[in-house]
């Protein structure tokens, strides 16, 4: 590749033509600050704080420009010092000033930046208005106080996720960021993944935390409370004790465990041991007997619940296997009570995982065993981290622990499901024996390992060859999705995960905002599958004497009951019948609503909500069709409104609901549906 020299502070700096300029000024050591910067992100140039001053162009955001040969580039005048400082005194008056109480002060880079850029005093009046809280999800909460209006949020959801559940809406001062309707995010199509509170850079958007009810069930004499790790939790909990990202640190990780009052610890890998077997025997039986194909993982319950809301015609493609999570769950409340001589509504299960999506998914009802969840509460690392810095105990060095028998003894495929391939991985060693009818001393399928977001490869064994695609994010899901649909693309078995890179991508995972911290928990992973003797589920002992003494035949009744579940079609924006913005139907009365600009300005916005609050309100979810559209080349009659073709100039609330009211009236009369 073509190297160029640039002038930066007087050195000359080299760059390959791939790079932008913020790019080239970091790796000639200089740190400018972002808030909106993210590599995996689009380009946007919202916060201007990486502004640098070009001879010939003056000051501009460095982020967004290309660098050219000869340029010459100063990247802390005065005037440019100055400049981020104001940006910042702005940000900070409109901030909600709660740093030692918030969650996030340890790594939130609003006072870091404030911090290093000398910002001492806030000259401009501080905004009184107050916004409530949204914590209406169980995965997350959502605090408009602290947003910066960097847009992380909104391009993660669009363009990592394919989502958009959260945008900006309104104008000028007004400018906010929220879910569609200004509803709350448990009411709108987020998928819970939490990816919007990882590149979130303050406090405006984190997981949901259970600390508090966890220390309740631990002070609690009369419960025994035990708990799951994850495999991804294991090469990341270290990084907020100042231990290098991808350290492996099981053993410190009960040593904490056990030192905070928990009476067991197993391994979720366990569990994803047990899913590899159904989930292997799964592929095998629809692979040999024509089952629909292809089979979808279903260890992520982000994309679980993405495809039951975008795709429910693969609904039965997704394996029927529960995830590690709640399979884990379901076998610990069925043999640990008889394991610790405990009643089973005495057992209560905590999860540490690296996933927001997975509170949510513990909290299902089909998830419950005589109305008692088979997990009872989901720590993310981060909560983890919370927990051990209240009780005071130096992580950094404890002596590490051993796990608690039979749940917490795992094989290296089971640790894999960390990583994004991981669960293929661990499919193909078991499924290689299988067809082949030999044990194989060969372990590793590196064909499905990588970064890039959509890999696809053949995998040949004992003549059989097998197409397999492996994907992280949700859009590039998507795209494998309508690729399938269109038959462009043929496979066996696709592997989805919602994170980037997997688990180990995690929004409960410590905060980081590098590829490289990622790519060592990535390798942490497999240096964890390498270190263990025992790298194929099937060579699981307990999974074995499990299966001979409590769930009987591989995908047997026993099996299926504990293991396996049932997923559904989510087509709404909530699983009630509430139905927004639905595809067209000829039934139903159609209401269109201008949102362009002219009439934007003039509230057809708010004209639109104030509709779906009656239409909802009213029952009609079935019967009227809300939708929103762009100029009815009236612009100067705005806002302007269609109700069944006719069109409504200067249109208020009053005068469309009189117009929907007398084309529905008459049909629903007898039925009293309007009052």
């Amino acid at each position: 590749m073509k190297e160029n020299t640039i002038t930066i502070n007087g050195r000359n700096v080299k760059f390959n033509e791939d790079q932008n300029l913020l790019q080239v000024i970091r790796a000639a050591n200089i740190n400018l600050p972002t808030f909106c910067y993210h590599s995996e992100l689009s380009v946007y140039g919202a916060c201007r704080l990486c502004l640098v001053d070009i001879e010939g162009k003056g000051v501009v955001t460095s982020c967004s420009i290309k660098p050219e040969e000869g340029m010459i580039v100063k990247t802390h005048t005065s005037e440019v010092r100055n400049i981020r400082k104001i940006s910042l005194e702005l940000l900070l008056a409109n901030h909600e000033q709660k740093c030692t109480s918030c969650t996030k002060s340890s790594s939130c880079k609003l006072q870091v930046l404030a911090s290093d850029l000398g910002v001492d005093k806030i000259r401009f009046k501080k905004t009184e208005s107050h916004k409530p809280l949204d914590d209406s999800s169980h995965a997350l909460v959502r605090d408009p106080n602290k947003c910066i209006l960097c847009g992380d949020c909104v391009r993660a959801c669009e363009e990592l996720q394919g989502i958009g559940a959260i945008e900006f809406a309104f104008r000028g001062s007004d400018v906010t960021v929220l879910p569609a309707f200004g509803k709350g995010l448990a009411e709108v199509e987020c998928v819970d993944c939490g990816q919007c509170a990882r590149v979130c850079p303050t406090g405006s958007l984190i997981p949901k935390s259970e600390t508090a009810n966890v220390w309740e069930e631990i002070d609690n004499s009369a419960k025994k409370v035990v708990a799951q790790i994850a495999p991804a939790v294991r090469v990341a909990i270290g990084e907020a004790f100042g231990i290098e990202p991808g350290t492996v640190l099981t053993g410190q990780i009960v040593t904490a465990l056990k030192m905070l009052g928990f009476d067991k610890v197993y391994d979720t890998s366990f569990a994803a041991d047990l899913t590899v077997i159904e989930e292997a025997n799964e592929f095998l039986d629809r692979t040999q007997q024509g089952g629909k194909m292809p089979l979808f993982t279903s260890c992520c319950p982000g994309w679980v619940k993405y495809a039951e809301q975008y795709y429910p015609e693969f609904i039965d493609n997704l394996s029927s296997c529960k995830s590690p999570q709640q399979m884990f769950g379901s076998v610990a409340k069925e043999v640990l009570p008889e394991n610790l001589n405990e009643k089973r509504e005495n057992i209560v299960v905590v999860s540490i995982m690296p996933c927001t999506a997975k509170k949510v998914e513990a909290r299902k009802e089909k998830f419950k065993t005589n109305n008692q969840p088979d997990v009872d509460y989901v720590l993310t690392t981060q909560e983890l981290i919370a927990m051990i810095k209240e009780s005071g105990i130096k992580f950094e060095e404890l002596t590490p622990d051993s796990l608690d028998l039979p749940l917490g003894f795992k094989t290296g495929a089971g640790v894999l499901f960390g990583n994004s391939g991981g669960v293929s991985e661990a499919v193909l060693r078991y499924a290689a024996e299988k067809l082949s009818g030999e044990k194989c001393s060969e372990y590793e399928f590196v064909q499905v390992r990588g970064e890039n977001g959509i890999r696809e490869t053949q995998i040949n064994i004992n003549g059989e060859v097998l197409n397999l695609a492996v994907v992280h994010g949700l859009k590039n899901a998507g795209n494998v999705l309508k690729q399938i649909n269109s038959g462009e693309k043929n496979y066996h078995l696709v592997e989805v995960m919602a994170c980037p890179g997997g688990c180990i991508g995690g929004a409960g995972q410590p905060v980081c905002f590098d590829d490289e911290t990622r790519k060592k928990r990535t390798e942490g992973i497999y240096n964890a599958d390498k270190m263990l003797q025992i790298h194929k589920s099937q060579d699981n002992p307990y999974i074995t004497k499990l299966y001979n003494e409590v769930l009987g035949k591989i995908g047997g009744d026993k099996a299926h009951d504990l293991l396996h579940t049932k997923f559904s079609n989510r087509k709404r924006m909530i699983e009630s019948e509430l139905s927004i913005i639905t595809a067209s139907d000829a039934q139903k009365l159609e209401v269109r609503i201008c949102i362009g600009t002219n009439c934007f300005v003039k509230n057809s916005q708010k004209l639109m909500k104030q509709l779906v609050d009656y239409v909802e309100e009213k029952g009609l979810e079935k019967f009227v069709d809300v939708k929103g559209t762009f100029c009815m080349e009236k612009c100067s009659e705005g806002p302007n409104v269609t109700v069944a073709g006719k069109h409504i100039s200067n249109a208020d609330f009053q005068k469309i609901t009189k117009e929907i009211n007398k084309v529905i009236e008459p049909i629903f009369e007898e039925l009293s549906l309007i009052k």
